[in-house]
């Protein structure tokens, strides 16, 4: 239960900061399904890896 609501509680933070991000200026006019699909993968990513992340945090300090 607590690395769902860690996987909850990251996907909401890592929206909410690419969100500030313009990646348009870094790819090619008129590449917007590639640009989408990074966007996206990138996102999973970062949510995969934050989550883990304070998973081990909170399992080495022993507060899960």
């Amino acid at each position: 239960m607590g690395k769902f609501l860690l996987y909850i509680l990251s996907t909401i933070l890592v929206i909410w900061s690419m969100d500030s991000v313009n990646i348009n200026q870094i790819f090619k006019k008129n590449k917007i399904i590639e640009a989408m699909i990074f966007y996206f993968l990138l996102g999973i990513s970062l949510i995969y890896l934050v989550t883990n992340f304070f998973f081990d945090l909170f399992t080495s300090l022993k507060i899960f």
